[in-house]
This record gives structure tokens, sequence and C-alpha cells, in this order.
């Protein structure tokens, strides 16, 4: 049974929300991340450490029963970064776990291991096709997850879509912002493709169950996403619906567009990198029948609702929320929209 767990990257979005829910459900918890965690949660250890550092992390498991692992890179980050905090990153927690005997590694992955896959609903048997250094490390840290879990040690790989709720900026700000203004919101084409997301609440019980559930039912893959979910205009128009200001969707052409965003993307004066506008072009998403049979777990939200209950939240927080110290490090963080501030003028 776990009694103490330590969550890698726990000054994170998801971090600091699994850090809170754990504790909030009488586990130990302790806290490991190279910042300082946005708010101290009582009862929680903080450890400042990066998950490369093998003696750090190796101290950081000390007396520990699980890890958690939700360390990581953002795609805006250079490519040998990336991968070294994904993949080397994650061997070095695989390893300090493995020698200090903990019981099981409840690794967070992501659905970009797929890179753009051609079937839907992508399910966990669709191989690893990764397209751009983000889901080439995904797919190397799944690799060494595997690699550990064949030495014996219990790791569920987590696979999940984007993830939204409190504390989650990155490009939704710039969404959540333009509502805000009111103004219309633009999206390639008809908008009409069916991309699903995923609510931090759902994800945080996912962890929970993973770290509950039998290890020989844990000791596996698993998507995790929303249930419900409708298309991506219905999304974005929910939220300007929710701003007041009678604001629309507003379809753009495709193929113009993405030309430009790729051409705005490698000049580095847009954040919406390469794979992200290529997946806004097709339906993108994953079964979660596994993760309902195997764990028994269900998720709680619909795209809407999780994306709602975050709009709420940034409208609340955002005079506090970094806009004007933003670094664009951390999904808690509002990214620079560059060029694209620009065309708020346009709509």
């Amino acid at each position: 049974m776990v009694k103490t767990v330590v969550v890698t990257g726990g000054s994170g979005m998801l971090g600091g929300n699994l850090v809170r829910s754990l504790a909030a459900s009488g586990m130990r918890v302790r806290s490991l991340d190279v910042r300082p965690p946005a708010e101290q949660v009582p009862g929680v250890d903080h450890v400042t450490a990066d998950v490369r550092d093998p003696g750090r992390v190796r101290a950081a498991l000390g007396g520990a029963d699980a890890v958690v692992h939700t360390a990581a890179a953002l795609p805006s980050y250079p490519e040998q970064e990336i991968r070294s905090i994904i993949v080397d990153g994650t061997r070095t927690v695989l390893r300090a776990a493995k020698d200090t005997g903990l019981e099981r590694v409840v690794h967070i992955s992501s659905t970009a291991v797929y890179g753009l896959p051609d079937v839907v609903p992508t399910t966990e048997d669709y191989p690893r096709s990764p397209v751009d250094a983000y889901s080439r490390a995904k797919a190397g840290a799944e690799e060494v997850a595997e690699e550990f879990r064949a030495r014996g040690l219990c790791v569920p790989v987590l696979r999940p879509k984007t993830f939204v709720g409190p504390g989650r900026m990155g490009l939704f700000a710039m969404l959540f912002e333009w509502a805000e203004e009111g103004r219309n919101f633009p999206v390639l084409g008809r908008g009409d493709v069916r991309i699903q997301m995923f609510s931090v609440d759902d994800l945080v019980d996912a962890v929970a169950t993973a770290l509950a559930a039998p290890a020989e039912a844990a000791d596996d893959t698993f998507n995790l996403a929303a249930a419900e979910f409708g298309t991506l205009r219905e999304d974005f128009q929910a939220v300007l619906d929710a701003a007041g200001h009678g604001k629309r969707v507003i379809s753009v052409p495709a193929a113009p567009a993405v030309m430009t965003l790729d051409l705005l993307s490698r000049l580095r004066l847009s954040p919406v990198y390469g794979r992200l506008i290529h997946k806004l072009r097709a339906d993108s998403y994953v079964s979660i029948d596994k993760a309902q049979k195997v764990l028994g777990w269900t998720p709680r939200f619909s795209n809407s609702e999780a994306i709602l209950s975050t709009y709420d939240w940034w409208r609340a927080t955002r005079s506090t929320s970094g806009a004007t110290s933003s670094t664009g490090r951390t999904s808690r963080e509002p990214w620079k929209q560059g060029a694209l501030g620009l065309a708020k003028a346009f709509f």
C-alpha cells in the first residue's frame, strides 16, 4: 500500500494539482522540482533538484513507496534540452526507484507518442510514430519505462491527451485573452474536427487509481482523455459565449493559414509549433476503453466543462497569473503570442 509518494515536477501545473490532491487524501507527499512551488501545501516537503541529478533524486526517493513522474520539458524547449530532461530524466528517476526498492513508478507520458495517427479512435496498440523533438523524447521515455518494467519494476504508463484546468496557461491563455477582450477567434478551416482533451482533475483521479490498483492491473499502458467531446469550433465558441461579448469563431482558409503558421514557427515568431498546427486539421481522439475496463477509472468531465472551468479560473486569477513576467518555460505561464498578437486587429 502506497503511503508516501514523491511527485517529480511537483511545482508544475499537473504536479501541483497532484501534490494537493494526494496530500488531501492522507498520503505523505514529497515534491521534487527545479522551481519552488507556486503555493506551499501544508505537510508537503519540497526538494529543489533536477530530475537528471542521480544523487539528489536518490535522496528524495528515500523512504518513499512510489513515485509519480510528471517532470518534463515543453515542446518549445530546444531539442537537446527536451531529450535530456524527458529521456535522461526518466532514466534517472526509474533507476533510483529500482535501486531504492520502491513499489511502483507512475510515468506520465502523452498521446503525442502516436504522432499524427491516421486511425481514430487511437488505441494503445497503435505504434509509436513520433514526428518532432517532443514526441520523440516522450516515445524514448516510454522505451526506458518498458526497460525497467521488464526488470521487475511496476511502471504504469499513462498517456493523457492535452489536459486543462486551474493553473493551465500556455496557448489556452491566448483564447481566454481574446475572448475577454471581446474579439472573435480564428479556427483553421471549418473547425469541424473533433479534438479530444481532458480535465486535470480526471488525470489526478487516474494517477490515484494507478497508485492503488493491483500491480498486475496497473503495470501497463493506458490512454486517458475525456469521454465526451465535440468539435474545436464548439469548444472555442463555448468560451466566447461565456465571455458574453457576442463574438464568434471565425473560419480562416486552412492551407494558407498552415503555411503562415509553419513559417512563423520556424522563425520563432509564433508559439504554435508544427505538430499542433497539423493536429488541428484532422480528428484527434483516443480510446479510453482499456483504462475503464482494466483500472476501473472513468472521467467525470467533458471537453467543454474542462475548458470552461479553466477559463473561470483564468478570469479569477489573471491579474496574478504571470502575464507580465512570462518566460514561456512552463504550462503555468501564458506563452508569448509573438506575431499572432498582431492578428488581433483583424478579429
